[in-house]
Order: C-alpha cells, then structure tokens, then sequence
C-alpha cells in the first residue's frame, strides 16, 4: 500500500512538471516557425503577447490568495506586515496566501514521499504530514517577518546618515520638502530602504497630504522607534515653529549619543555572553588536553600496580 501511494505520487507530481513545462517553457510550433521563417506576423503577435514564466506563476498565487477565506482584521495585519517587509505591490497580499495554499500542498507531497523509506507507525506518518502542512502554511509569514526584521535593520543604520544628510541640506537654505528629496537621492545606492521611505513622503506631499501626515504614515510604515523620534521631532518643530535646522542638529547629537551608549552596553553584556561558549567549547578542551595525559598514565602505571599488591 505505502508502494503504490508513494509511485501515485511521484506520477502525479512528475505528471503534473511536464505540464507545467510544456504549458510554459516548451514551444515546439513556435520554435519551427521562427527557424523556417514561417507566419513571421503571427510570431510577432505572439511575442507580443508572450508573458515570462515568472509572471504566470506570480498570476497563479494571486489566483490561489483570492480563494483563501481570510478576515478582514487578518488581511490587514498582513497588509502592515508586507509593507513593512517592502513588498508594497498591489497583488502582494494575493501572492503571499497564494504561496501559503502552495506551500501548504507542496510540502506534505515532499513529506509522504520521503517517509515511505522509513519504518514507522501511521501515526507518526500522519502526525509527520500534519506538522508539515502547518510549517508550509506557516512559513511565508516566518519569511515576511524575517524580512521586516532585517529592513527594519538596514534602516536604523541607514537613519544617521540621512539625518546628517537631512541638516546639511536645511542648513544650506533648503526646505524640508526639498531636503527629503534631496536626501533620498543621495542615499538612493548607498542606503536603498530609507531612500524608497523618504521618496514615499515626497509623493504623498505631492498627492496633496499634509506634512503632518505623511510624517507620520513614515513612521507607521517602518515601524523603527528612531524614525518615530525623528518624525515626532519634525511634527512638534512645524507646529511650534522651531527652526528645523536647530531640531534636527539637536537630535543627531542626541542619536550619536544614543549610538554610542548602545554600543557600550553591547560591549558590557559580551563578557556575559562569551561565558557559555567558552565553558561548554573551550572547557572541556583545555580539561581533555591538560588532564588526558595523566589519566592515560594513571590507567597505565597505576592500576596494574594496585593489581598487583
């Protein structure tokens, strides 16, 4: 029975490839026509029509993300969770479902066809196929986060230089609009993700937004608490009508200080840190070197000679 169930399954996946690469990547017709030069206008519609392999696949998770049953509280949640990842395009939402339906299909396959080769009970087959269907429904949101965590990174070390850049700018006599664009062009290669953040602000000023809130939409896209600060700084200074250049030369020192105290705390807590590695690798080693010798010569000399006696 296992038999038959693991060759159904490779057939069926097997089967299932050569479709897909025959529907996608495999043009025989089209490839004849181009050598012989036949139906050159039908080759041209066509290669205006042709649509890259990615595309479709892109187009079938979209598909498979709308049939999913989702409420409205779990989309939006996810809508925050994307945008603070970066993926911002319009289906990102349909393909990340569509990616869980796949995932969630895909890897019990896998699954059962690697437990035939194992002796097991079909219990443990069962609960093995169950846990792998929640880690592939699972493990896109896993990778969303992860990506957010680490453009969430790349921008709290991106932020300094922005902010430096920021009061170079309105101390040259440039506005804040104008120094936010500036600014993001200058760290467009260096610093990708808070340059993409502050042409965001620039084009939602542009839609006709108040600077308040696309300050703000600035701080609840990213989600970083020192672009929070920094945006809370740039709201009370246009309220209150401090000049900007003062407010954002007094916060950079203050992130300078902030910086450095972060880095001797990580400096103080690396002493503690290093203590676990070093008992449980470097330990035991020095013991095996130092010790081993006379334990081998006590097992040698010693015993046979208590033997004896």
């Amino acid at each position: 029975m296992t038999l038959l169930l693991a060759v159904a399954l490779f057939v069926a996946l097997a089967g299932g490839l050569v479709m897909i690469g025959m529907r996608l990547w495999v043009k025989p017709k089209a490839a004849v026509d181009r050598v012989t030069g036949l139906d050159v206008a039908a080759s041209a519609a066509q290669a205006q029509h042709y649509r890259h392999p990615s595309l479709v696949f892109r187009e079938m998770l979209a598909r498979l993300g709308t049939m999913l049953p989702s409420s409205p509280k779990d989309i939006t949640i996810m809508q925050r969770r994307l945008y603070r990842a970066g993926f911002r395009s319009p289906g990102a939402l349909k393909n990340l479902y569509g990616a869980k339906a796949v995932m969630a299909v895909l890897l019990p396959l896998v699954m059962s066809f690697a437990i035939t080769r194992f002796s097991a009970t079909t219990e443990r087959k069962m609960a093995l196929i169950g846990a792998s269907v929640a880690v592939g429904f699972f493990a896109p949101n896993e990778f969303v986060r992860r990506a957010g965590r680490r453009r969430q990174k790349r921008l709290r070390i991106g932020l300094p230089n922005a902010l430096d850049l920021l009061v170079v700018c309105v101390e040259a006599g440039l506005g804040l609009d104008q120094a936010i664009v500036q600014t993001a062009k200058e760290l467009e290669h260096a610093h990708p993700e808070i340059s993409d953040e502050f042409v965001l602000v620039n084009l939602e000023l542009r839609a006709g937004k108040r600077r308040v809130e696309a300050l703000r939409n600035l701080g609840e896209r990213s989600d970083v608490d020192e672009l929070k600060k920094l945006v809370a700084v740039l709201i009370q200074a246009d309220r209150f009508g401090t000049g900007i250049a003062v407010s954002l030369r007094g916060h950079s020192d203050y992130m300078r200080v902030q910086a450095r105290q972060v880095a001797e705390e990580k400096a103080a807590k690396l002493g503690v840190k290093l203590v676990f590695p070093i008992f449980f690798c470097i330990m035991p080693t020095l013991f095996l070197v130092t010790v081993g010798p006379i334990i081998v010569r006590v097992v040698r000399e010693l015993l046979p000679m208590i033997n004896a006696m």
